[in-house]
């Protein structure tokens, strides 16, 4: 069941992941091959808590081994904070897909994702 009708939902389950981004695309939501489920994003939140230096932001959709931009090396201001998904704009993840996170410098930003699992 790669895409559940979400009509006929059996199941949805908030969840919520954090992290810290690095130089290093890391995934940070991933509905994997198989979960029989659907992944609503519903908002992420990125700070940036160096209290001096400017920290670039990517975020990548990756499908089928090829990632898209959702954002790319936008500005995030010192102790300041960016949203590039909020409840106006959700985003669905069906199986195998991803979102990715990558920054321009190591531990200057952290992000926030509330999203749910829908089966």
């Amino acid at each position: 069941m790669a895409n559940p009708n979400i009509v006929n939902v059996t199941d949805i389950r908030g969840k919520t992941v954090a992290n810290i981004i690095t130089t290093s695309a890391a995934v940070l939501v991933e509905n994997t091959s198989g979960s029989n489920k659907l992944l609503k994003v519903n908002m992420m939140i990125v700070s940036n808590v160096d209290g001096v230096n400017n920290a670039e932001l990517t975020v990548d959709f990756f499908r089928g081994g090829t990632a898209r931009h959702l954002v790319r090396t936008v500005l995030v201001p010192a102790d300041s904070a960016f949203t590039p998904i909020d409840k106006n704009t959700p985003l669905y993840l069906e199986e195998g897909d991803a979102i990715r996170v990558t920054a321009n410098a190591n531990n200057d930003l952290e992000v926030v994702c509330s999203y749910e699992e829908i089966s």
